[in-house]
């Protein structure tokens, strides 16, 4: 039993399967676990991106609110008075339309002349301890970003500012007595001179207080993550650090409060406040596992001075791995067994294609060209009857193909015996009949009634000789000259014949020779009367202000072999072909023009030239925006193509 093709192929299949099988789960387990976290941690380096961007803007901001309040020409009047009580009022105003913490006004020789907060009216000459203000007085020029103030600082500005930068540090695993306070604070802070003409006359300085600015870290959650909580916790956190202290963030401690005060883990300290480096990973943040990132915060002067972190629950990302990993197990199996059942099936569906080729051969053998092969299938046994299915055709093809050569020939052969008739029995009286007319026509006391006569039949005459001369050209077999031609200089002589002719129309004729074309052995002669005709068709097909391009280029043949060749192309921006008279083209006698003004020979006769040489001419064109002719002729060997 396990001898026929039957039970080798049921065994195959399973053995296949099986074996995908299992190599898809194991691969799928691995790839899932690898690229869950993976996007995970790429999604949160997006996060902090967005986050340190918002962080600058913020500063950007401040400096903005700094620059439009000095700019004002009050402004800049109640500095050069020392007009307290008028400043007080403007930057009181300032400070809460940008959400300042804390600003003030330092005269160029470190004196300040006024500030906000519990100290708004107090001078003193300590305000230089200000790092921005004094950078901005060093620089004469606006500066930003981030400044360590010491409590003294933060007293100087304001006491309520120095008890919200107090943190209390919590050490895991320690009691209370293991507690100190971080009293120094971080801030955003700008500074812009206030000029008086070209010279400073004071700083205006002002910054927002990071220590337990809840709603900056709060709006980055939720700009970046938009608020998505998963099983009751918040998925998106984002924390400010001073060093490695946390001094504003929305991580929760165990009691359900911000987790102000605690650290960060050693190996992340070192690489972002030490290295300089970027931190991406699993990490532990107070108490639980988060997908997290850091960067470090500098101050102005371009030392490391805290962190920037945002993360992402990772609970929420396991939980989608453990339950695609479940669906994917799941989709495995079941398609396994599956495949199992219908392998007995798949089997003798796949033999029955085989008996059916089988007896679609007898047929064919027997002259039936339409053997009933059934249904056509995938895989190797479609590509088998597919095959089956065009050799069949090709061999009707090629009958069908014979039959027409024979019935052409025989239509060739009839159409030369009544050319052959007519020449011999027309010609020498329309000769007699149009030199005769001619003759009349040289006399001059002729009415002009009969002139005009008269020329009509000269002209009627003229025309049938060039009827029975087409019917000549088409029917016989003209013996080729062939030599060695230049493509292009061939295209050259036959456009000037041509000149004037588009000229007096009106349409531009425009040659664009191929670089490099190799000899073409062609009847010169013959060639080029298969060109004019092309052109004169454009030019009959073409309205004034047209144009016709002609070009020349190396191509393959795109029948049989891809023979190496040279393809010459007439395209024309003329009125286009209809698609019902497409396939009349090239037969005898099929025009389009007015009566009297084709004879229908002119494309049967070029396309029997160009088949003579071993050539091929075809057409492409679409209604009302013009057509194009290809004519790809062969070289020979001397002239092939590199």
């Amino acid at each position: 039993m396990f001898n026929s093709i039957r039970s080798k192929l049921i065994v195959s299949l399973l053995g296949v399967t099986l074996f995908v099988g299992a190599v898809s789960l194991f691969a799928g387990v691995y790839m899932l676990k690898k690229h869950v976290i993976g996007e995970a941690g790429n999604r949160v380096r997006q996060d902090l991106n967005a986050a340190s961007e918002m962080y600058r803007t913020r500063a950007g901001f401040i400096r903005t609110a700094l620059s439009i309040t000095s700019l004002g020409s009050g402004f800049i009047h109640a500095v050069s008075r020392e007009d307290t009580a008028d400043l007080a009022f403007r930057l009181n105003r300032m400070g809460h339309h940008a959400g300042l913490d804390f600003a003030g006004i330092v005269t160029e020789n470190g004196r300040i002349l006024c500030r906000i907060g519990s100290n708004a009216m107090a001078q003193s000459t300590a305000a230089l301890e200000n790092p921005i203000a004094r950078l901005a007085l060093e620089r004469q020029a606006p500066v930003e970003g981030n400044v360590v103030l010491t409590r003294e600082m933060l007293v100087q500005e304001d006491p309520e500012l120095a008890e919200r930068a107090r943190i209390t540090l919590r050490t895991e695993g320690a009691g209370d007595e293991a507690a100190v306070d971080e009293t120094r604070g971080l801030a955003m802070a700008a500074a812009v001179p206030i000029f008086n003409g070209n010279s400073v006359v004071a700083v205006l300085y002002g910054g927002q207080l990071l220590n337990r600015a809840e709603a900056i870290v709060d709006a980055v959650r939720d700009t970046i993550f938009r608020g998505e909580v998963y099983k009751g916790r918040t998925v998106g956190t984002a924390t400010i650090f001073l060093g490695d202290i946390r001094i504003s963030t929305n991580v929760l401690a165990p009691d359900g409060k911000r987790a102000l005060g605690t650290r960060v883990s050693p190996d992340v300290k070192d690489a972002v406040l030490n290295q300089g480096l970027r931190w991406t990973g699993r990490a532990y943040v107070v108490s639980d596992w988060y997908i997290s990132a850091y960067e470090a915060i500098e101050d102005i002067a371009g030392h490391r001075v805290g962190m920037l972190y945002v993360g992402a629950l990772e609970e929420k990302y396991t939980d989608v791995q453990k339950n695609a990993l479940t669906v994917f197990f799941l989709i495995t199996a079941i398609g396994m067994l599956l495949a199992v059942g219908f392998g007995f099936l798949l089997a003798d569906r796949i033999m029955d294609p085989v008996n059916r080729l089988i007896k679609a051969s007898r047929e064919v053998s027997e002259g039936s060209l339409q053997p009933d092969i059934g249904p056509i299938l995938n895989g190797e046994f479609g590509v088998l009857q597919n095959t089956f299915k065009e050799m069949v055709a090709a061999m009707g093809r090629r009958r069908a193909a014979s039959e027409n050569k024979i019935m052409q020939s025989e239509r060739q052969a009839s159409i030369g015996r009544l050319a052959a008739g007519v020449a011999h029995e027309i010609n020498n009286p329309l000769t007699g009949v149009l030199t005769y007319t001619h003759m009349l026509l040289r006399r001059k006391d002729l009415d002009p009634e009969v002139r005009a006569d008269l020329e009509t039949v000269a002209a009627a005459t003229d025309r049938v000789r060039k009827i029975v001369k087409g019917l000549l050209d088409f029917s016989r077999q003209t013996k080729l000259d062939p030599e060695p031609t230049e493509i292009n200089r061939l295209v050259s002589n036959t456009i000037a014949l041509l000149e004037n002719q588009a000229l007096v129309k009106g349409v531009a004729v425009k040659f664009t020779p191929g670089e490099n074309l190799p000899l073409v052995t062609l009847d010169r002669s013959q060639m080029q009367s298969v060109l004019m005709n092309l052109i004169i068709n454009a030019l009959d097909a073409t309205a004034p202000g047209g144009s016709i391009k002609i070009y020349t280029a190396a191509g393959l043949s795109g029948a049989g072999a891809a023979q190496k060749g040279v393809e010459l192309t007439v395209a024309d921006t003329g009125t286009g072909i209809h698609p019902d008279h497409m396939d009349k083209l090239f037969d005898p006698f099929f025009t389009t023009k007015a009566v009297g003004q084709g004879t229908g020979l002119g494309l049967s006769v070029s396309q029997g030239i160009v088949q003579r040489h071993g050539g091929h001419i075809r057409v492409q064109s679409e209604l009302g925006k013009g057509t194009r002719f290809f004519v790809w002729l062969p070289v020979d060997k001397k002239g092939a193509l590199p």
